[in-house]
């Protein structure tokens, strides 16, 4: 257990090497009686320990005993003094239940009777409420009984529990038939003071009634509605005559005398009876809604007499003045007659930059002016809501087929004259300085559109709104085709162009593009006005979900007029695209038809470079600043023009033959030179110079490089074939044999040599790999630019022909 240095109590203790330790030498066997003394004496002392530890131990066992018996003792004594205190604890209970069971009846009896003498007080003051009750209600003595019943009432409610007892029952019968005969006195008394024939009013207000109304608070509340409607009917009694369906001024056109009676009967109303009836009651505007709610009944019944009578400005007309007569209700009245209100809550639409997202709180519905520059006004605050929307201008909706036919008329006409006025005034004139021009007309249709949806949402927000989102999609279509691509300027299949001799002569400066620069601004401005309605058709479609019915967003969808407008973007990024490359196909077509075999030494860029350059100097400037607005689609443009140049330059390569060494320098020259031109497109001609955008500049960069390296191998001799056909594949990436049998047409070579080439280049092709490691394997997987310019070519020739 702890560290020793004593041999003995080593483990691997050995008797032998200790004797010998102690004995090293004969000599040392002289102090043999000495050593074993120590020894002796040494096993003497452990004996005494070990005999001492054993007699501890004995000891140690009986003192355990003598402590255990100890403690037994203790905890018998600790039970028994437990069992004293639970003794005296009991007989202490026992003493204090005897002490409070006398205090416990006299709890129970003085509560009874506390409850029997405020039963008693509550009985007294029941039975003597109900004799002054019947006698105050013979005597007409409103003012105290309205008082005295509330109490009764609040009384007679104390004894539910004791209407088994007959006197508490006949009690509780006297206060029903007291309540029942107060009802009937009160309605006799208002129908004396307001007959329901007639308009004259003999009574008229009086202290009593207004004591009366305090007791029908009190009554069954059938009491208080049966007065109500006796008084408001009487009220409006002289309404229903004046403007009977045979009256003239029941008409449209004299809408504003029903609500101009409605206001001075209110006033009237104040003056006389406001402070008859309680002000909960509301009865000003209990009357101006049950006012709303006949209008409405009369309005739709000579409406639906004399429909063939109404006009659109008639019906604007009316429906103006009524939304101002609710808009006027709202500021006056709070709506808490009508329950839940009908009123959707305007929403503040999010800032933009078109006429659907500017403010349209406090718009008039016959007078609306929008111009271009208000888009930029802030936003108002919201207003609150209208809970009197729609309570009389509700009963237009049927007849709004008349306002959808009109705005179908007048857009119709709109159209005719856009159309009109462009062949009249010839297309805009090129702003450069503001980015291009946009067509005024489609600020004028989207104003207009604006105006009808206004409208409409104030007149209605269900059927009629999808009525009107459908001739919007109508026109939508319409102006997009007849003055967008109706407008576009026509291409020819005439070349024109360059000639073979006039580029061999350098006489390029005096030709000139298809299209004028008046028709590059013009399909510019028609491409910056279709993206404009793209957007606006957007802000358009969403504001109109905003305004319709929740349960008729799902039918509002403008998506189809979106892409009309993105087909007339795509059609005007295509002319331009086929207008310039049409006028760089003579210099490519003369490129092929030179004899690069016969050039002697490598000069400056060739004459066709030197055309190309021109035409997109002459053309690329135009089309920049115009779309300066729209960068993205000049952008677009940059990249459909470097996909059709690129691959139809590498095909007037391909017919470049046969070409030396020489005229294969010069071509490489001339690629380069045409690259560097590509590369610097987007800002050729500008001051400010840009930085071309990344996916362009991997089209050009893709391209071009495949040029050049058609060139190099080109360049290469052909001689040992392994070597050419081993630089083919590593320098081109290309395991088409159509694309080898090009190079060696390009290189001149005979059938023969063709033949040997062809089938060694299909021996050192290299196996397909199982991943996409292998270079060679993306040239086979990937399209071309060569083949995805087609591509889209055919596409966009299909959707065309199907336009």
């Amino acid at each position: 257990v702890f560290p020793s240095q004593d041999p003995l109590d080593r483990a691997d203790f050995n008797a032998v090497e200790y004797i010998n330790t102690l004995f090293p030498t004969e000599q040392s066997l002289a102090n043999i009686d000495e050593v074993v003394n120590k020894i002796r004496l040494k096993i003497r002392r452990l004996d005494d320990n070990i005999r001492t530890v054993v007699r501890g131990q004995t000891n140690v066992g009986q003192d355990g005993q003598q402590a255990l018996e100890e403690a037994q003792k203790a905890i018998q004594q600790l039970f028994g003094k437990i069992k004293d205190i639970k003794d005296k604890a009991e007989k202490s209970e026992q003493m204090v239940k005897e002490i409070t069971r006398d205090i416990k009846q006299l709890d129970h009896a003085k509560r009874h009777l506390t409850t029997s003498i405020t039963t008693l007080n509550h009985l007294h003051m029941l039975a003597g409420g109900v004799d002054s009750l019947e006698a105050m209600t013979r005597r007409r003595q409103y003012g105290e009984v309205a008082n005295l019943l509330q109490g009764v009432v609040n009384v007679l409610e104390h004894f539910n529990k004791y209407m088994g007892i007959p006197q508490i029952r006949q009690l509780s019968e006297r206060v029903k038939a007291a309540q029942n005969e107060l009802g009937q006195q009160i309605l006799a008394d208002f129908e004396e003071a307001f007959p329901s024939q007639g308009t004259k009013r003999p009574g008229g207000p009086s202290n009593v009634l207004r004591d009366a109304c305090l007791v029908a608070n009190v009554l069954d509340p059938r009491i208080k509605q049966e007065i109500i409607k006796k008084f408001i009917k009487q009220h409006l009694s002289e309404y229903l005559v004046l403007f009977q369906e045979n009256q003239d001024v029941a008409w449209l056109d004299k809408i504003d005398r029903r609500y101009a009676w409605i206001k001075r009967q209110l006033v009237d109303y104040e003056e006389k009876f406001g402070r008859m009836f309680p002000q909960e009651w509301c009865m000003t505007e209990r009357i101006s809604v049950e006012f709303c709610h006949v209008t409405r009944t009369e309005l739709t019944k000579i409406m639906r007499t004399r429909a063939k009578e109404i006009e659109v400005k008639l019906l604007l007309f009316a429906i103006q003045r009524t939304t101002n007569f609710e808009g006027l209700l709202a500021k006056r009245f709070s709506g808490c007659t009508l329950g839940d209100g009908t009123a959707k809550k305007p929403e503040v639409p999010p800032p933009s930059t078109n006429p659907f997202l500017e403010d349209e709180t406090g718009t008039e519905t016959d007078e609306i002016v929008i111009e271009k520059s208000d888009m930029d006004r802030p936003k108002k605050p919201k207003v609150p809501d209208n809970p009197f929307h729609g309570i009389v201008s509700k009963c237009f909706e049927p007849h709004l087929y008349v306002y959808i036919e009109s705005q179908d008329k007048n857009l119709g006409e709109l159209i005719d004259r856009f159309v009109a006025d462009f062949k009249a005034q010839g297309p805009p004139k090129p702003n450069v300085d503001e980015g291009g021009a946009v067509l005024p007309s489609c600020a004028d249709l989207f104003v207009y559109y604006k105006k009808c949806m206004v409208q409409c949402s104030q007149l209605s927000t269900g059927e009629p709104m999808i009525a009107l989102t459908t001739i919007f999609q109508k026109y939508l279509r319409e102006y997009a085709w007849k003055i967008l691509s109706g407008n576009l300027p026509k291409t020819t299949s005439s070349s024109g162009g360059l000639t073979i001799t006039s580029l061999l002569k350098e006489k390029e400066g005096s030709e000139v593009a298809k299209f004028t620069f008046e028709e590059l601004c013009l399909i510019c401005s028609i491409l910056s006005t279709a993206e404009y309605c793209l957007a606006t058709t957007q802000q358009l479609e969403e504001k109109l979900k905003e305004k319709v019915d929740t349960s008729l967003m799902e039918r509002i969808n403008l998506t189809g007029e979106m892409d009309t407008f993105s087909i007339v973007i795509s059609n005007s990024i295509q002319l331009l695209v086929q207008d310039l490359d049409a006028a760089c196909d003579p210099a490519l077509t003369a490129m092929s038809k030179m004899q690069w075999q016969n050039v002697e030494h490598v000069g400056d860029q060739s004459p066709y470079v030197t055309s190309v350059i021109l035409h997109i100097k002459q053309n690329v400037p135009i089309i920049r600043d115009n779309l300066a607005s729209t960068r993205k689609y000049f952008t677009q443009f940059c990249i459909k023009f470097a996909n059709s140049f690129i691959p139809k330059f590498i095909n007037h390569l391909f017919k470049c033959k046969p070409i030396s060494m020489v005229g294969a320098e010069q071509l490489l020259l001339d690629t380069h030179s045409l690259k560097m031109v590509l590369l610097d497109l987007p800002s050729i001609g500008s001051q400010v110079v840009r930085k071309a955008p990344a996916s362009y500049t991997k089209i050009v960069v893709k391209g071009m490089t495949r040029a050049e390296m058609i060139l190099k191998v080109v360049m290469a001799p052909h001689e040992p074939p392994v070597v050419f056909v081993d630089n083919y594949i590593k320098l081109l990436a290309d395991c088409s044999t159509d694309t080898f049998q090009k190079i060696l047409d390009m290189k001149g070579l005979k059938r023969s040599e063709q033949s040997s080439m062809l089938d060694l280049f299909r021996q050192r092709l290299p196996a397909p790999p199982s991943g996409a490691e292998n270079p060679g394997s993306l040239s086979l997987s990937a399209p071309t630019p060569e083949q995805e310019s087609s591509r889209i070519r055919k596409l966009e020739k299909l959707i065309k022909k199907r336009l």
